[in-house]
């Protein structure tokens, strides 16, 4: 039954050339602070705002009523005043005393409040797009620490929220699928991880709306789960926790949300704005609650596309089928795609002859936010590796073409290396450093954090993405590859496999033993001072087997690596340097070519250099800026 909410009719106000009364009470007092005065109708966004609580909130206290409105939809007064009980105040018409109620303030422009995530999402954008936007699913990735249940979730997501009708249909995995709640679209990449989301983004990449933190109740955070809300904020994802394994006897709920609220995630029902859902992957508990949570922060972020532009997206995973040929996951981000289009994803091209969807159904059209398996691609594209409609075949070859002779590697993406970074922030295209810092100790991290935050200026400052404890491992590469930034080690260095990333990504990583000098240099950095740090990079070794032309040309064998022509050389005898130089000419044969692999042989002559002799070692490298 509906509760009655009583309306007093407003009090007539005194003339105005009536002076008031010289009594101890006025005639007209102001309301008191919990007196709430509401209109006829009012978006859930205003009345949050009148009320001084999170939209979340408000959203989660109509959703307990039945209400399903987004946040900026309008309510009567009625379901209004219901509400804004339920949080204390006392409900009044507005005019309900004689001091005149203010203006209702107009619901806010949403392009004007774009929030981060959606400044990535529309950068397949058009401007005449802006104004035919409507309403798309959420795409979510789910995160978190290895043991915690992520793929537990997922599955059980999937088994009980499939698309309406096709219950049991699920016959193929394609990277990503979707579910429907109360006859709204979730779309889920079905790659959870940090890793993966993380190399997508590298790759330029920004495919989820809303990330789900999976923490297990038993557990609490862990360093992967530090790792992960990490790698979510740096994408500037909203998160949504998930508190997995609930059904456990050692589960311990308020520790752990305790230890979230130490991470700055402070839980809903504690007065913050993360929402904390409670679930049990394992007895299928809660989920409903998990999708309501991000239905809820998807309407909160406005995540919207134009439907009736050409097709844009992003590739979620490819294969080759040996049955179906190569196939793959498109996620459509813009536009419709449909049978028939031409497209082409990076070196890759073609016309799509068929798609489908997670159920293996075929489907003629998909529209933004869905994922679907597409045959008709020339080449396997990369994940992550971004896609669009084109209008005929000679534009695909060519823009496939370019992609292919493009240099692939560091520097290829956004302000990757530290020379494009300094040059954006020297141009003012960029106002911020980006920074992974790693330091030895504990009691090292907060005075380097704090020194580091002092070199802040009015048009400058550094941005902190990671600062932890620990030598710099692969993580801290990808996350800085991902986040256009640099790593700084203090006190510690990088492993093997971090700095091999870190040359593929072209990620710049320094390290330093003392502060001062550290933040001497980042403050140079931050004007653009910073004098440049090459190293020298070995990438082939070869041995000396032959000698020709009275030592003026080495036969050669490629033991590792590769040598290409003009590539640097030392040339070592009994473990010395005793020649260091540019190669001249390179031969296979009787050919010229311009590399030779590891494994096959050639002749080699240097610049200013003839006296080989047999069992020399030739070392090939090349000199990188570092910083």
């Amino acid at each position: 039954m509906a509760k009655t909410v009583s309306r007093p009719a407003p009090s007539k106000a005194p003339a105005a050339s009536t002076p008031a009364p010289a009594a101890p009470a006025a005639t007209v007092v102001a309301p008191p602070s919990n007196i709430l005065e509401l209109p006829p109708e009012i978006t859930v966004r205003v009345l949050a705002e009148r009320m001084g609580v999170s939209p979340i909130d408000l959203l989660k206290t109509l959703m307990k009523g039945g209400v399903m409105v987004n946040i900026n939809k309008s309510i009567d007064f009625d379901t209004a005043a219901l509400v804004a009980e339920d949080f204390g105040f006392e409900v009044r018409p507005e005019g309900w005393v004689s001091i005149p109620a203010p203006e209702p303030e107009p619901a806010p422009v949403v392009a004007d409040q774009t929030p981060a995530t959606q400044k990535k999402t529309r950068r397949f954008e058009k401007e005449a797009d802006r104004a035919q936007r409507v309403i798309r699913p959420p795409v979510v990735t789910i995160m978190g620490h290895v043991d915690h249940g992520k793929t537990s979730l997922l599955d059980v997501i999937r088994q009980t929220h499939v698309a309406e009708g096709e219950a049991g249909g699920i016959t193929q995995h394609i990277g990503a699928y979707q579910v429907v709640k109360q006859g709204q679209k979730i779309t889920f990449i079905d790659t959870p991880g940090h890793a993966a989301f993380t190399a997508m983004r590298a790759r330029g990449a920004q495919v989820t709306d809303v990330a789900v933190l999976v923490v297990a109740a038993d557990d609490g955070v862990m360093p992967q789960t530090v790792e992960a809300l990490e790698h979510a904020r740096a994408a500037g994802v909203p998160v949504v926790v998930a508190l997995n394994k609930i059904d456990k006897p050692n589960a311990s709920p308020e520790r752990v949300k305790q230890q979230l609220s130490d991470l700055g995630l402070m839980p809903d029902e504690w007065g913050g704005d993360t929402f904390v859902v409670p679930v049990s992957a394992r007895n299928k508990q809660g989920i409903d609650d998990l999708l309501d949570a991000i239905l809820i922060v998807a309407e909160s972020e406005d995540i919207a596309a134009n439907p009736n532009r050409t097709a844009a997206g992003t590739i979620i995973e490819s294969n080759l089928d040996p049955r179906r040929g190569i196939t793959a996951t498109f996620l459509v981000q813009a536009g419709t795609l449909r049978t028939g289009d031409m497209v082409v994803a990076g070196p890759a091209w073609g016309r799509v002859k068929a798609m489908t969807d997670e159920t293996g159904r075929r489907i003629k059209e998909a529209a933004p936010s869905t994922p679907v398996q597409v045959l008709g691609l020339n080449g396997v594209p990369k994940a992550g590796t971004t896609f669009e409609v084109v209008p005929d075949e000679r534009t695909a070859r060519g823009r496939a073409e370019a992609a292919a002779t493009v240099r692939t590697g560091p520097g290829t993406m956004g302000a990757r290396t530290i020379d494009d970074i300094l040059r954006k922030l020297q141009e003012g295209e960029i106002k911020e450093l980006n920074m992974v810092l790693k330091v030895d100790v504990e009691g090292s991290l907060e005075p380097v954090v704090n020194q580091l935050k002092d070199l802040a200026t009015a048009d400058t400052r550094i941005k902190l993405i990671r600062a932890a404890v620990g030598p710099i491992s692969e993580s801290d590469v990808a996350l800085a590859a991902a986040s256009d930034a640099i790593v700084i080690g203090f006190q510690v260095d990088a492993d093997n496999t971090a700095k091999s990333v870190a040359e593929q990504q072209g990620v710049s990583v320094r390290r330093y033993d003392v502060i001062y000098k550290l933040t001497e240099d980042m403050e140079k950095a931050l004007k653009g001072l910073l004098e440049p740090v090459y190293e020298d990079v070995v990438h082939g070794e070869a041995e000396v087997r032959a000698v020709f032309a009275k030592g003026k040309i080495a036969g050669c064998y490629i033991l590792s690596g590769r040598v290409t022509r003009g590539s640097r050389v030392r040339v070592m005898r009994g473990g010395e340097q005793i020649h260091e130089g540019r190669i001249a000419n390179l031969k296979r044969l009787t050919e010229d070519v311009r590399e030779v692999a590891q494994g096959y042989e050639c002749g080699i002559s240097l610049e200013n250099y003839t006296d080989f002799k047999e069992g020399d070692r030739m070392q090939f490298y090349r000199r990188e800026r570092v910083f």
